[in-house]
């Protein structure tokens, strides 16, 4: 047995890198999505525009629709569209008796905005956005807005917890992530306006995205390299599992406000799990808490009934994403990546109504980080607004959507090749420099810890 110095990712193998410790925490934070995965859907169903028309009910008060049926009163009421249903955002300026023996509608007559709001139809949503605050007809776009607003908030949540997680810790800031992202989407469930739901909403986002970019970060730096793949299929597969439970629950809570209430109240059991979760090593090391490091490598060593071990030492910021030409690159055509296939994949999702099924069935069947999470919710923000555009034509967003995917493709096809290779730890190992410095690299970059003996050989990286 002897003393050495090795890299982190030795370090993990030798004490077993995907253990009883590492699937502990894996558990843990794969549960601990769920409230945050349901939330990006959360305007599929709160956002709907039920069938709308203008109401008639003071022209009931007038007892001039005395002797007549409700299909009468709207007959006479509202213009008819092109498909035969009664007008959204439109009325008579005057009842036009005289539809009910001639179903022709002369183009003369007048027609006004509604004067007194709509009805809607209430058979497949007690209330949404859109009923809550008449949402409709010219103020329309501002359903899909909210979905942009919340976006935004996850943007720049994940570029804010990516960092406050390196200044703070990944444990401490993932309890404040759970907390304030429940308690914002609790409130935002109980708004009395909607400029007021608006804030909250980008709030929520902002807070409840720390809970996915801290978890992966945690559950990667746990880990050994030839699990890494393992770990990001796991990490899907709980977007999946919410993704597909999420219209159960939707289906059965047909009210916004509850429907809010009910996926943001799963975080408890987050903040209550939160106590068996280990802060990374990786960052105590990294930030000169050797101490607390060891007790966790300790922690994972016995979980895992492994032999103790060691570690290292520099503090990263975004601003080394572009120092050098090859971490520049690779920034650049990651971002790129992310950007265009969320901006897809959501713009997807933000749109199942128009496949013509049922709303769930249709959801649960299309779902079988720090800086590129901030550019993926940048696309996913941008997904409904593009949405828009098919009010110009009808077939404008999917050209768009299409040609993202495929210029995603493109770029994808530009990034370094990983399989079968052991992953980049420094910026040095990605600009190929790594190996040139490797003596004075590793004599500068490895911090000694007491109590930890391994037997030495192989080394798994270089």
């Amino acid at each position: 047995m002897s003393h050495a110095r090795m890299k982190f990712e030795d370090l993990l193998s030798e004490i077993n890198g995907f253990g009883r410790f590492q699937k502990m925490v894996l558990c843990i934070n794969f549960f601990g999505r769920f409230s945050l995965a349901c939330h990006f859907l959360l305007g599929n169903f709160i956002a709907v525009i039920p069938s709308h028309h203008c109401s008639i009910s003071s022209l009931d008060a007038d007892e001039i629709f005395e002797n007549l049926t409700q299909e009468e009163r709207l007959t006479v009421s509202i213009p008819v569209q092109d498909d035969g249903t009664p007008a959204s955002c439109h009325m008579f300026s005057y009842p036009q008796f005289h539809l009910l023996s001639n179903s022709s509608s002369p183009s003369e007559v007048a027609v006004v905005q509604c004067q007194n709001g709509w009805e809607y139809d209430n058979s497949t949503f007690i209330s949404t956005l859109a009923t809550q605050w008449d949402l409709v007809c010219d103020k329309r776009a501002l359903s899909r807005l909210t979905t942009t607003i919340f976006f935004i908030g996850v943007m720049c949540g994940a570029a804010a917890f990516g960092s406050l997680s390196a200044m703070f810790g990944r444990k401490p800031m993932l309890l404040v992530s759970h907390m304030l992202g429940m308690g914002f989407g609790l409130c935002s469930a109980f708004s009395s306006s909607f400029i007021m739901f608006a804030v909250l909403r980008f709030f929520t986002g902002f807070t409840i995205t720390g809970s996915v970019i801290i978890s992966t970060i945690l559950n990667v730096e746990w880990v050994s390299i030839e699990h890494r793949k393992l770990v990001g299929v796991i990490d899907s597969l709980s977007w999946t599992f919410a993704f597909m439970s999420f219209p159960l629950v939707a289906y059965f809570i047909r009210d916004w406000r509850w429907l809010t209430v009910a996926i943001s109240l799963p975080t408890v059991t987050a903040i209550i799990t939160w106590w068996w979760v280990p802060e990374s090593a990786r960052w105590l090391i990294a930030n000169g808490r050797v101490d607390k490091a060891h007790y966790y490598l300790h922690k994972c060593a016995v979980m895992n009934r492994k032999k103790e071990i060691i570690v290292r030492n520099r503090k990263y910021s975004y601003l080394d994403l572009v120092r050098t030409p090859k971490m520049r690159k690779l920034a650049l055509l990651t971002g790129i990546t992310w950007f265009a296939v969320a901006t897809v994949a959501y713009g997807i999702s933000f749109n199942i109504s128009s496949f013509g099924l049922n709303r769930y069935l249709t959801q649960f069947v299309q779902n079988g980080m720090g800086y590129n999470s901030f550019v993926a919710r940048l696309g996913v923000s941008v997904a409904p607004l593009i949405l828009l555009s098919d009010d110009v034509w009808s077939h404008f967003s999917q050209v768009i959507l299409s040609s993202l995917g495929l210029s995603a493709a493109f770029v994808a096809y530009l990034l370094p090749e990983t399989r079968g290779r052991c992953l980049p730890e420094t910026i040095e190992d990605v600009e190929g420099i790594g190996e040139i410095n490797k003596t004075q690299a590793e004599g500068s970059a490895s911090v000694f810890i007491p109590n930890f003996s391994f037997n030495t050989g192989q080394k798994r990286c270089q």
